[in-house]
């Protein structure tokens, strides 16, 4: 089974991929496939609410300069999709917001192409708004009829600078736990296949 994290930071290798990272490793020791595919940088526009995705549904957005199709396609294929963004003013990083909205819309207008799939959100912050950072993204999921795990906190991590949220030992453990429920749901699934 495939995992896929998608890191929204626009830095790379930041707090937000240790954590990606941190869930990934685990469930990799766990025999799963992992990707992580990190934005930092790339232009994404968000969704035009033009409506050819479903006059046409082909399981793409019609807009194709930038790199969603790419992801979107790399999320159809993965049992299970973690999401990760730092918090920016109390919310996600825009990047990470049009991919989860075009994602969200392209899957309603293909008959929900996402639905009973496991979907995660974690979370990097500096000191506030991370709550609702994680909230925010585990909506799309949830809208789109996906699992959504818990763990044994929310799914945040406490960090400054580059790579300190290492040093956040209860968010390391979080993420370890988020791990081992998304192997727990993956397995229950794929058994009631």
């Amino acid at each position: 089974m495939k995992i896929l994290a998608i890191n929204g930071s626009p830095r790379k290798d930041g707090n937000t991929a240790v954590l990606l990272n941190r869930v990934l490793d685990t469930l990799k020791a766990k025999g799963f496939e992992t990707e992580l595919v990190q934005l930092c940088g790339e232009q994404i526009r968000g969704c035009r609410a033009c409506g050819i995705c479903k006059k046409l549904q082909n399981k793409k957005c019609v807009y194709a300069q930038d790199i969603f199709n790419e992801i979107f396609s790399k999320m159809l294929d993965a049992d299970a999709i973690v999401v990760g963004s730092p918090t920016y003013f109390a919310n996600m990083t825009s990047e990470i917001k049009a991919i989860l909205d075009r994602a969200g819309i392209v899957n309603r207008a293909n008959g929900g192409l996402l639905k009973g799939k496991v979907g995660a959100a974690v979370v990097a912050q500096r000191r506030a708004g991370a709550d609702f950072t994680w909230l925010s993204m585990n909506t799309m999921f949830l809208m789109s009829g996906m699992f959504v795990p818990g763990a044994s906190y929310m799914n945040i991590g406490f960090g400054s600078d580059k790579g300190a949220v290492a040093e956040d030992a209860e968010a390391m453990r979080t993420m370890d736990d988020l791990a081992e429920n998304i192997a727990i749901l993956l397995n229950a699934l794929n058994k009631a296949k």
